[in-house]
């Protein structure tokens, strides 16, 4: 019996001399596209910031109720990290200036994503295998890539014939939006489903600019696509609005409005966009054939 508990206490005490893995590791993030990424290579999360927003602006995936909301991205509660003690923070270069707060309570790595001059797409790849390598999830980083490309090349099969060229746009209130080009993740996906993107005026490191919605009224052919969410009150002022309701999309109704995808996310964003617009534009070519033949 003495034995048995000696061996026992010896097992018990090697293993706690193993090396922590970073596979072990229960990690926190200030970032939604850090987060989406962590979730869906399977990497243990502790905590993430704002998550009521998160679900709000990101949608999916689902971040679980075991995870602890940090406050806000770029004030999070310093005591609430310091209780939860995750064993490192995973932030963007946007919160750099967190960083020496931060690693008081945990080591700090930072990834960039939508840098200056950069081409986007190959950027998120790169960030989604940085982000296995990290958390020692290569094999699951590895699969989103490949599920990525799997799905674009099926939804780019299964299009409608001859989709319309797309202005895409977010509201930021009743008179101005962010209308989303070159750089951006939307437009990268456009372009692996075969859709024009109608904006090519030039845009922001983070492929969009901020413009009054009089600049909509140029376009005559392409559809307006509305990515939600839409500010609290945008839309009732949008129907008093003369200038809105008069510019030509509007009249001729070529609208499509989708459910929230982060505009500034990696490949899961990149996936539920893809997915939502696939829908949308199958149920708006039904709708006109519908239409023409009543």
């Amino acid at each position: 019996m003495r034995l048995t508990a000696l061996l026992a206490r010896a097992l018990l005490m090697a293993t706690s001399l193993v090396p922590f893995s970073a596979a072990q590791a229960q990690w926190a993030t200030l970032d939604w596209t850090i987060a989406e990424t962590l979730m869906a290579i399977d990497a243990p999360i502790e905590g993430v910031a704002q998550i009521p927003a998160y679900h709000d602006w990101v949608g999916e995936p689902r971040i679980p109720e075991t995870v602890t909301d940090l406050g806000l991205r770029q004030s999070p509660n310093f005591e609430l990290m310091a209780r939860a003690a995750p064993q490192g923070f995973l932030i963007s270069t946007m919160a750099a200036a967190l960083a020496p707060k931060l690693s008081r309570i945990a080591p700090v790595t930072s990834l960039a994503l939508y840098s200056p001059g950069a081409q986007t797409w190959s950027e998120v790849l790169d960030f989604t295998r940085k982000l296995g390598d990290i958390t020692q999830r290569q094999t699951e980083a590895e699969a989103l890539i490949d599920d990525t490309d799997a799905l674009l090349a099926r939804l780019r099969q299964d299009m409608p014939a001859e989709p319309p060229a797309l202005v895409m746009i977010q509201f930021m209130d009743a008179r101005h939006v962010r209308v989303f080009g070159q750089n951006s993740l939307y437009s990268a996906v456009l372009d692996r489903l075969g859709i024009e993107n109608a904006w090519t005026a030039p845009t922001n490191e983070w492929g969009f600019t901020l413009t009054g919605i009089e600049a909509l009224a140029r376009f005559d052919e392409a559809t307006l696509l509305i990515v939600d969410p839409i500010p609290a009150g945008v839309e009732e002022e949008l129907a008093r609005s003369g200038l809105w309701q008069h510019l030509p999309v509007i009249e001729e109704n070529r609208v499509i409005r989708l459910a929230p995808v982060w505009s500034f996310g990696a490949l899961p964003s990149a996936q539920r966009f893809a997915r939502e617009l696939a829908a949308a534009l199958v149920d708006s070519r039904s709708g006109e054939e519908t239409t023409s033949g009543s």
